[in-house]
């Protein structure tokens, strides 16, 4: 097998800053990723930034069909004369944060696996991309920023616990794999790296009355980490509508003392504050 140094070197390929770039050189941790996946021949494999396509021909040897998403056209090219061997890679030029999920899911009658090496400057704006098609992905493998990562698999109580970590574990089981460190890029990141693993759930850990308003939630209950939720709560535009008096009510209807963190509050709890402050809203 060619490595990805040869590769880059056979193809001339200078990384691009303004695409966030960084080749993956050590073919280990690609093989640990394309395993940790769990692939089978039923499967619909989306590949996010699929590069100079290491990781796309370790999955294309196991996966039904592989969708291989390249936003540089070089790289395309590359892709191209590479994977030809394999007929069941389509490979896909554009941004990964402008695809319709939902469409290659209807397209195929299954749901997809969504595997991939982000870019660091798209890791936000792609995880909530990921959670409004939750419905069309099974479960999904991805490095990240490890600091990104470490965010999103955080539990209460804890630094890194806030809003997306909320957010996705509503919706989806987590879980941090392995770490890979900076030497085994091209050019070598000034940040770790890190691998999730998730599934989407069938349904949400509390079954949420309204998502969006949920969303405003969380996110008003981290709007300033070290006051009090109910300070928070109250200051919150979102709630600008409801009494201080039923705010605390809702509190104590979850069973949540106002004088917490938000960082305090675990998953389900907000889920619980979410639906009765909701209820309080729409019965005004």
């Amino acid at each position: 097998m060619t490595t990805p140094k040869e590769i880059i070197n056979k193809y001339e390929i200078k990384p691009r800053k303004k695409l966030g770039q960084s080749f993956l050189l050590d073919v280990n941790i690609i093989r640990k990723i394309a395993a940790a996946a769990d692939i089978s021949a039923d499967d619909i494999v989306i590949e996010i930034g699929s590069g100079i396509g290491v990781l796309t021909e370790f999955i294309a040897r196991i996966a039904g069909k592989v969708i291989a998403v390249e936003i540089d056209p070089r790289l395309v090219e590359v892709l191209k004369e590479k994977l030809v061997p394999y007929s069941n890679v389509v490979i896909h030029c554009g941004d990964i944060l402008k695809y319709d999920f939902k469409v290659l899911s209807k397209r195929y009658k299954s749901k997809v696996k969504v595997i991939g090496n982000v870019p660091y400057n798209i890791s936000s704006p792609l995880i909530f991309h990921l959670l409004s098609f939750r419905s069309a992905i099974d479960g999904f493998i991805l490095m990240l920023q490890k600091e990104v990562v470490e965010r999103l698999v955080a539990l209460p109580n804890n630094k890194s616990y806030g809003v997306p970590s909320v957010l996705l574990q509503m919706f989806a089981s987590v879980e941090k794999i392995f770490d890979v460190p900076a030497s085994c890029f091209h050019p070598r990141p000034k940040v770790e790296s890190a691998v999730i693993k998730g599934y989407f759930r069938k349904r949400p850990l509390v079954d949420l009355d309204n998502e969006f308003f949920f969303t405003g939630l969380v996110k008003a209950s981290f709007a300033q980490r070290r006051k009090m939720l109910i300070n928070n709560l109250k200051n919150s535009k979102l709630l600008t509508n409801i009494s201080e008096e039923k705010i605390r009510d809702a509190l104590a209807g979850a069973g949540i003392d106002g004088k917490r963190r938000g960082e305090t509050l675990s998953v389900e709890e907000f889920g619980k504050l979410n639906n009765l402050l909701y209820e309080a809203m729409t019965n005004l």
